[in-house]
Order: structure tokens, then C-alpha cells, then sequence
């Protein structure tokens, strides 16, 4: 590979993202930077905010959150321009790299933050080395702002190179809502991609390992029940009213209840509850908010079916009513092994790799599954890409972090791949 990757860059970036975290459909100042960092690069087109969704978008705040969270962009020194393009929390981008006949390749990576409060004592790196999250409650607890890095650096690379074809890069909003994949692939910016690598970093791998081709994907299912009764005195008439919480802790040990399926992996969680007012007074109202998953989509189907006539059922059994609300979801899918096959070789070639796993299982869910499923239902492949990096602590955690070294690998190994599919 003749194109060099410049470290420091990708440092840099890396960490101002860091200091500006943003939760999903809120990414104003991350888009805006990253439109200002492609903006001066010779690619042919950025897609941004509104021209990269298409249909519904699930977990969107209110007006006035947005509103908020566009504000702190902008005195963060986000461009006012590019604001106007992300109405309604319509985030995120893609960059379109033309050098003439060959084929289309894409790249996904996802730019969200979570609401988790950064650690700021000694021994965390980002705080030690001031670039610890300016937004209190919010961080980069997953590797994000590595992501939308190191996708700006492989749009360096294949420009610096002899590629002949397409390059799209998505920097997709809302990953950890599950609520940016959909609109993305409904999006139809990338039914002509011939080869798609999604990436992330780390997974419990280590800085030099790579796994060609991550799988094992669950699909799942977000939900929210509100039970309704009726309040009543708790001493002096209880039989007048209608249990709500009665009704949500019914429902939320026999949801933990349904039978697991012989077909494979399923899961179930109630995450959230709450309810009720004071101790002597008959709760007239609860909620719930869990999630199923499956290791394939019919089986995530089969549990959800349950959970639905669970909380039905716990909800006559206390003569309450229910109403149930399904937010976010993503299906199952499958890295392709012809695809993860050209990571593999490409990764035994890449400086800094010194592990190559050609295939490893996920267990958890990740809205990529959606995009790699559109290229495939196309007749294109797809691979999910793990890059390893030593993070102290888990992922979603306090003290998360990204060992910086990992950043040049990634991008190498990438590059390496996309100009492989070209050739």
C-alpha cells in the first residue's frame, strides 16, 4: 500500500470527538466536524444529515432536547450551515469517493455516544491527558469516536491511492438505539455496493488482532408497557383499586420465564421499571421497558410473541390494562467468508497486526446487520470487521478507552481490503 497514514492526525481527531460525545440523533457537532475534515478533501460528494435517511426513525428526542443539543454544537464551534442540514436530528453522512470504472465498495462506521458519565480520577488516560468528555453525563463508552476516525482516514488512504471504483463511506447516527441502520439502508445509497465492511474496535481483543469476519449477531427487539389501573386506598378500601405494579411484577417474572428454543440463542430483559406514588396508596399506574433477542430473526420473533401474551395476560390477571410500544430493532446476519476471507489476507499484510482470527461471534446486536443484510439481499457481500484495541475496562463503562495505536492498524488494514476488492 503506497499511501501513507498519518498517526497524529488521526490522534487528534480522535480525541476532540472524544471531548464532544453525542447520544443518538443528537450527533450535530460530530457531523459538523467531520463534514469540515471531508469538506477539505478531494472526494466528489458528502451526502448529509436528511439525504442519507430514508423512512422511519425510532429513539428521536423531543424537539426541545434537539434543540439543546444543536446549541451546545454550535458554541462548540460547529459550522451554522451545516446545522441547518441536520434538522430534526436528521445526523450523520456519506462520503463518496469516485476514480472511475471498477467496483462499488462501502464502509460503515457509527459516530454515536452513550449517556454514561466519564471517569475522571487518575489512571484514565482522556482525563489525564485533557481530553476527557466536556458534555457531563455523556461519553465515548464503545469506540465511536475511533470509528468516524478511522473512517475519515481510510477516505485519505484510497484518495492518496491507485483505487479504481467507488468508495462510500457511512458515518451512521444512532447505533446504540439500534434506530440509524434502518433509515440508513432504506436510504438506497448502498444497493449498488459490491463489497461492504462494517469495523469496530476492540470486542475483548487485543491491540494486533483482527477477526476477519465478526458474526453471531442477535436480532432484537426493544419494548415499552404501560400498565393502567386504578388508585385506591391501601388500607381503608384496597379491593377498589386495580394493582398496576401487582400487574408489572407479574409480568416482568414470567417474561424472564419463557421457555429458551431449541433452534438456537434467545434472550430477554425488563431493564427499567417503575410505578406507583406512596406506601399506602393502590398504584394505578406502571411501566416497563426490556428487550428480546434471538440469534436469528424468527427466533427473536418467537420471543417477542411471548412477551407480548405475557404482558397481556399479567395485565387481566389484575384487571389492568396494558399498552405495549416496540421501539428500536435490528435483525440477525452473518459476515460473508469470501469477504472476511480478503480481511484475513489483508490483515496478514497490515503493520502492527500480529493475530488474525478469520471469524469470531458477537453475542450481542448491532444495526449494522441491517446494511450488510440490503447488500446482500443484493447479490453483494459483507463483512463485520474486528479490530482489536486494549480498553481498560469493559465496553459502555466509565473508563473505557481506545489504545490510540490501534487507530493507523485499522486504517491500514482497511485500505488494504477495499483496494483488494478493486483489483
Amino acid at each position: 500500500m503506497d499511501a501513507t497514514v498519518d498517526r497524529d492526525a488521526l490522534v487528534a481527531l480522535r480525541r476532540d470527538l472524544h471531548r464532544h460525545p453525542e447520544p443518538a440523533w443528537r450527533e450535530f457537532y460530530t457531523t459538523a466536524r467531520l463534514v469540515a475534515e471531508l469538506e477539505s478533501r478531494p472526494i466528489d460528494t458528502l451526502h448529509v444529515g436528511g439525504e442519507l435517511l430514508a423512512g422511519d426513525r425510532s429513539g428521536v428526542p423531543s424537539d426541545e432536547e434537539l434543540a439543546a443539543w444543536r446549541d451546545r454544537a454550535r458554541e462548540a464551534g460547529a459550522d451554522e450551515a451545516v446545522l441547518d442540514r441536520l434538522d430534526g436530528g436528521r445526523t450523520g453522512l456519506v462520503a463518496v469517493v469516485e476514480r472511475g470504472d471498477g467496483p462499488v465498495v462501502g464502509l460503515r462506521v457509527d459516530i454515536d455516544a452513550l449517556p454514561i458519565t466519564e471517569a475522571s480520577g487518575d489512571d484514565h488516560r482522556p482525563a489525564d491527558e485533557g481530553f476527557r468528555s466536556a458534555t457531563e453525563g455523556y461519553m465515548h463508552a464503545c469506540g465511536h469516536d475511533a470509528h468516524a476516525t478511522i473512517g475519515v482516514g481510510v477516505v485519505d488512504a484510497v484518495v492518496e491511492s491507485d483505487f479504481a471504483g467507488t468508495l462510500k463511506v457511512v458515518f451512521q447516527p444512532a447505533e446504540e438505539v439500534a434506530g440509524g441502520g434502518g433509515p440508513v439502508a432504506e436510504s438506497g445509497h448502498l444497493d449498488d455496493v459490491d463489497a461492504l465492511f462494517a469495523v469496530h474496535v476492540g470486542l475483548d481483543h487485543p491491540t494486533g488482532e483482527v477477526v476477519a469476519g465478526v458474526g453471531g449477531f442477535l436480532a432484537v427487539q426493544d419494548f415499552e408497557a404501560e400498565f393502567h389501573g386504578e388508585s385506591a386506598h391501601a388500607g381503608g378500601h384496597p379491593e377498589r383499586g386495580r394493582h398496576a405494579v401487582g400487574a408489572m411484577a407479574t409480568a416482568v417474572g414470567h417474561l424472564h420465564a419463557i421457555p429458551r428454543h431449541a433452534d438456537g440463542a434467545t434472550r430477554v430483559n425488563v431493564g427499567q421499571v417503575s410505578g406507583g406514588t406512596a406506601n399506602n396508596v393502590i398504584p394505578e399506574y406502571a411501566r416497563i421497558v426490556g428487550e428480546v433477542r434471538g440469534e436469528t430473526t424468527a427466533l427473536m420473533e418467537y420471543v417477542d410473541a411471548h412477551a407480548e401474551r405475557v404482558l397481556d395476560a399479567a395485565a387481566a390477571l389484575h384487571d389492568c390494562t396494558v399498552e405495549v410500544t416496540r421501539g428500536s430493532h435490528a435483525p440477525s446476519a452473518e459476515s460473508d467468508p469470501e469477504l472476511a476471507s480478503l480481511v484475513a489476507d489483508a490483515a496478514r499484510e497490515t503493520s502492527g497486526v500480529t493475530s488474525v482470527l478469520d471469524a469470531d461471534d458477537l453475542g450481542g446486536s448491532e444495526d449494522a446487520t441491517y446494511l450488510m443484510r440490503r447488500v446482500q439481499e443484493r447479490g453483494g457481500l459483507a463483512t463485520y470487521v474486528g479490530v482489536g484495541t486494549d480498553h481498560p475496562g469493559g465496553h459502555h463503562t466509565p473508563r473505557f478507552d481506545v489504545d490510540e495505536d490501534s487507530l493507523p492498524v485499522a486504517v491500514e488494514l482497511l485500505t488494504r481490503a477495499v483496494l483488494a476488492v478493486a483489483r
